[in-house]
């Protein structure tokens, strides 16, 4: 609108005008016309407006009555467009809040269906190498079909693959899980292997074998590879030991020395021959301080007590005839294990020689126990008159008194000292030699003690002839039966070989009473029933040759008829 009609618009209506009148074009040519009228013609044109108003009034009611029904539909459409307009606008409400979830929903599938992509894109790699895939998924399975069917170098071979494969591509679980599982049929390899040494008698090439796959393995240090492999034969020996009957103590302490000997040399010479301790130890990273050597010697040390432990345990249950057949076993085995530089030898000697002693020493008290019960039912008046006794002759000194033959309760008691060292004979271990004539000395002084008991059971209904009777027993016992135990004793452990393994000299020996009786201690109790004109030989004399020398006899039994 240019400023002219602007000034014109000003004058007509001094008020505000619409603004949608102010761009209307018929609005602007009405403006512009009236600029043009003269003055009649604006003071007319109020009428004429109002003319015009009026016709347009009446052509618009007769319109609307001829057209009513037009204006009504009119009104309906626009109402329901109306509706529609609103019904529309709130949907568009509705999509415009919708459409963020709409877009976020759109970008996800976009990503899954990117991700769809290349799951297929990956399914088809998968498939086109289907065929190697299936190799490294089937690892575990043919690790553990090689284990069971003993077939431990491809069982290692693959071990190493699978290794291989965790280091380079351990991120992915598959392959993670194929390295643990094949490592498990690793570790169950080392089982298998572990047990075979532990259950069968394996020789060389078969031991030689099992320890390199266990090395191969690396799952097992140096140290611990003979820490295991002494612990598995050492199971298999402890088995077979454990499976040897009890009943006897004999035959089981004798199998024992046998199997112990044999097995235990043969795993010597296995470790020896697997393991070299020649080399100087080097100890790793992982094992400072770990000295190799001392595993052997200290699990060698251990069986060796064990060893002497089962000796210990059964040689009290052995009897005297079988010790020296076990002491040869035990010796020889002791010198095979010398070899080796375990030589127990001189810690097995003392069991024999304590069970050497023990049982001396139950014979001797047993025989004087018998001798006391015998006593209690020998009847003195009873006994017949004793022949006049000779001069012993040269041959019967070696030989037990026949003048014990007159009293039967003697006679038993020297069959007893005979057969305990004829027994003792057997083994007769110097060392031994102070306890057993201790042991012989207590049971001669038992006896002496059992012939006193008799005498004070029978003072009082002795006659002149059961008191002279008493007084050759005790002179028997005094004078024939003390001198041979001494001779016996002498014949079994000669003084000389026993100052010689003692360092001692003979009167040494006499001194302390190794290997001599003391004639005094022992007849104490009868010393008052000993005849006083009866000259007893020296109990310390011993069995001479014509030239000086001493001879080593053995104690000879008391004759058959001494028994009857």
């Amino acid at each position: 609108m240019d400023p002219e009609t602007e000034n014109v618009v000003k004058l007509i209506s001094p008020g505000n005008i619409p603004d949608n009148w102010q761009e209307n074009p018929d609005f602007l040519n009405y403006i512009s016309k009236l600029g043009s009228y003269g003055v009649e013609q604006l003071v007319k044109e109020p009428d004429h407006l109002s003319e015009e108003a009026a016709a347009i009034l009446e052509q618009t009611q007769e319109l609307a009555f001829t057209n009513y029904k037009t204006f009504i539909q009119t009104a309906e459409c626009s109402r329901e467009i109306f509706r529609q307009f609103e019904n529309t606008e709130a949907r568009l409400d509705d999509l415009v809040r919708k459409l963020p979830e709409f877009a976020e929903r759109c970008r996800r599938f976009g990503r899954a269906s990117g991700d769809v992509g290349r799951r297929r894109r990956l399914n088809s790699l998968t498939l086109t190498r289907s065929a190697r895939l299936l190799e490294v998924l089937e690892l575990p399975q043919l690790a553990e079909t090689c284990v069971s069917d003993g077939r431990y170098e491809e069982a290692l071979e693959l071990a190493a693959h699978a290794r291989r494969l965790g280091a380079r591509h351990g991120q992915i679980p598959v392959v993670a899980g194929i390295a643990r599982d094949v490592e498990a049929a690793r570790l169950g390899m080392v089982h298998r292997l572990l047990s075979q040494l532990r259950s069968s008698d394996l020789q060389l090439p078969a031991c030689l074998q099992a320890v390199g796959l266990l090395r191969r393995s690396g799952l097992l240090s140096e140290a611990e590879l003979r820490l295991k492999f002494l612990q598995a034969r050492d199971a298999w020996l402890q088995g077979l030991l454990a499976g040897v009957p009890s009943d006897d103590a004999n035959q089981h302490l004798s199998k024992t020395i046998e199997l112990t000997r044999i097995h235990l040399f043969n795993i010597v010479t296995q470790y020896r021959a697997i393991f070299s301790d020649e080399d100087p130890i080097m100890p790793s990273s992982k094992e400072q301080n770990v000295n190799e050597v001392l595993i052997f010697y200290s699990w060698l040390t251990e069986k060796v007590s064990q060893f002497l432990a089962a000796l210990e345990q059964d040689l009290p249950r052995v009897g005297s005839g079988s010790l020296d057949s076990l002491l040869g076993q035990c010796m020889y085995f002791g010198l095979s294990l010398g070899r080796v530089g375990a030589d127990f030898r001189g810690l097995a000697a003392p069991p024999f020689v304590r069970a050497a002693e023990r049982n001396f020493e139950r014979a001797v008290r047993g025989a004087a126990a018998r001798l006391e019960g015998d006593l209690r039912a020998f009847a003195l008046a009873g006994c017949p008159g004793a022949p006049p006794r000779a001069a012993p002759q040269p041959s019967q000194q070696d030989g037990p008194p026949r003048s014990l033959l007159e009293f039967p309760p003697l006679a038993e008691y020297c069959n007893g000292l005979a057969g305990a060292f004829n027994e003792l004979r057997l083994c007769a271990p110097a060392p031994a030699a102070r306890e057993c004539t201790r042991a012989l000395q207590a049971s001669l002084r038992a006896a002496a003690g059992a012939a006193r008991a008799l005498h004070r059971r029978e003072q009082q209904a002795l006659a002149p002839a059961g008191r002279e009777q008493l007084a050759r027993l005790c002179a028997a016992l005094g004078g024939e039966l003390a001198p041979y135990a001494q001779r016996c004793l002498h014949a079994v452990f000669p003084p000389a070989a026993v100052a010689r393994h003692l360092g001692l000299t003979a009167q040494q020996l006499q001194r302390e009473g190794v290997t001599y009786l003391n004639q005094t201690e022992i007849l104490a109790p009868i010393s008052h029933l000993l005849p006083v004109t009866t000259e007893l030989p020296p109990v310390t004399n011993m069995v001479s040759g014509e030239d000086g020398d001493q001879k080593n006899h053995a104690p000879a039994e008391v004759m058959p008829e001494l028994n009857k």
